[in-house]
Parts: structure tokens; C-alpha cells; sequence
């Protein structure tokens, strides 16, 4: 039986088992998938079970998406870019592979959630600077989006990721973040504002055209205030919980042999277990 885990510290929240788990049944594999408590301490000792045939791979979450690098054989481009991993598996001969499916994730709910994004004439504004929003860059990068600007509370973050992306990226000021939105066509916000337990997102819309699609990579609660604005707005809101489905769909793959798909009923699994 082929088994995979999601490995981190804490592990208890993860929604990977109920995520994973949903696929293994409706795919009529015969597998498993299980949460492990993994300190970084202890990671290249996790990594060894990969390697004896234990485990076919594994997610991460923190705090070892930083950790996963330095201990396994190749890093595909993704994942180097952005010196983070959230997906690894076990290859031919045992070598250890490992990506960064977070980017990828987020563009491929996009093109379910609002399927003529691409066709916007006007720019895309990011909200934050973390490992998201990276990962969000990187991917619309990679799509061939054109004329990026990010803007974030701490400007050194901002200017780290737009130096990562070699002049690709330009870096707004946070302060004015609400002003001059007229060529802005997609909105995403990538911060933790906003998030059950969090201040809110002070981030007006009122000058995005009538066109614009508003996403959130925030799921707890599912309909932020910044959505709800979106929405009272008549504007195209994209929710996070998708990016969340969608990420775990490579992995799956990677681990057993099958690309699933992401469902109404997968959402409803997930958010009836709580967000």
C-alpha cells in the first residue's frame, strides 16, 4: 500500500488527510495518507523513511518548508526560486525530488474560479511579500502575466521579493495602496489581514474597474470582508480555500499515479470538517 504524510509542526490543523483522503477513496486506491509531527531537528531522519520505501512523499508546512532543501537530491525550479518546498517525493533509485506547488495552486483555482483572468488589459496588484505571495509571483510569471506590482506593511520584504524576480516586479507604497487601482484588473491579497483572529484589511476597491476579479488566499473565514466588499462592488471575488484544493492536486499525482480533480463535494468535505 502506497502511503504519503503531511509533516510539520504543529500538524493537527492540516486538512491534507481530509483532502487526500477524499481522492484515495473516490480513485478506489488502495493507499493511505497521515499527518506526522516532524521538528527540523528531525527531518533528514523523516526523509530516510522516504527513501527506504515507507513513505512515497510527503507535504510540509512549517516550519520546515526552509529545512527541505539542503536534504534531498533535486529541487526543481519552483521551489529553488523561492527557497521554500511544500511537496516532496520519492523518484527513481530513491532520490528524493522536491517542489513548491503553492504558485501553481493558486493559478490553477484561478482559472476555474474566474476563467477569463488572462484576458484582462490591466495589471495585477499583490498585497503582501511572505512566501505566498512569492510563490503567487512566480507563478504568474510563468503564465507570461506582465506588469506585477506588490506592495507590503514592511517595504524591505517588498523589495526582497521584486529583487528575486529580476526587474520584473515593481513595489508600490502600502500607504497609497488604494490609489490609482484604475489599471489594476486583479487584485490578490496574499496577508494574513483579514484572517479569523487577525485585524482586518483596510484595502478600498472603489477605484477598480467594474471588470476586476478580487482574490483572497485567506479561507477562515471562506467570505472575507475584502470579498464581501468585492462582491457588494459587482466584482469578480475569488475565495482561498481553492488554491488550497488545488495545490494538493500535483502531490496527489506525484504520489499516486493519478491527477485528480477539484470538486464541489471536495470543498464541502473540507469546509464541514472547519476552516
Amino acid at each position: 500500500m502506497k502511503r504519503a504524510a503531511v509533516i510539520g509542526s504543529p500538524v493537527a490543523h492540516s486538512k491534507s488527510p481530509l483532502i487526500h483522503g477524499a481522492w484515495l477513496k473516490q480513485y478506489g486506491i488502495h493507499g493511505g495518507y497521515t499527518r506526522v509531527e516532524v521538528q527540523p531537528d528531525a527531518l533528514p531522519a523523516f526523509l530516510d523513511r522516504i527513501r527506504g520505501g515507507e513513505f512515497v512523499g510527503c507535504n510540509v508546512t512549517m516550519p520546515l518548508k526552509a529545512h527541505i532543501a539542503r536534504h534531498v537530491d533535486e529541487v526543481l525550479p519552483a521551489a529553488r526560486v523561492l527557497g521554500s518546498v511544500n511537496t516532496v517525493w520519492r523518484g527513481d533509485a530513491g532520490r528524493l525530488i522536491a517542489t513548491s506547488t503553492d504558485g501553481e495552486g493558486f493559478v490553477g483555482h484561478l482559472d476555474l474560479a474566474a476563467p477569463g483572468w488572462r484576458d484582462g488589459d490591466g495589471g495585477v496588484l499583490v498585497l503582501g511579500a511572505g512566501g505566498a505571495a512569492r510563490a503567487i509571483v512566480d507563478a504568474l510569471l510563468r503564465t507570461g502575466a506582465g506588469d506585477i506590482a506588490v506592495t507590503n506593511r514592511t517595504v524591505a520584504r517588498a523589495d526582497e521579493l521584486a529583487a528575486l524576480f529580476a526587474g520584473k516586479v515593481a513595489v508600490k507604497d502600502w500607504v497609497g495602496r488604494g490609489s490609482n487601482l484604475g489599471a489594476t484588473s486583479l487584485l490578490i491579497n496574499t496577508t494574513s489581514l483579514g484572517m479569523t483572529g487577525q485585524p482586518p484589511l483596510e484595502m478600498p476597491l472603489d477605484g477598480l474597474a467594474g471588470n476586476a476579479i478580487v482574490a483572497d488566499i485567506v479561507y477562515a473565514p471562506l467570505k472575507t470582508n475584502l470579498l464581501a466588499e468585492a462582491e457588494a462592488r459587482g466584482l469578480q471575488a475569488v475565495d482561498g480555500l481553492g488554491m488550497l484544493l488545488h495545490q494538493a492536486v500535483p502531490g496527489f499525482e506525484r504520489f499516486f499515479g493519478v491527477r485528480p480533480q477539484v470538486h464541489d463535494e471536495l470543498r464541502d468535505i473540507v469546509l464541514g470538517a472547519g476552516s
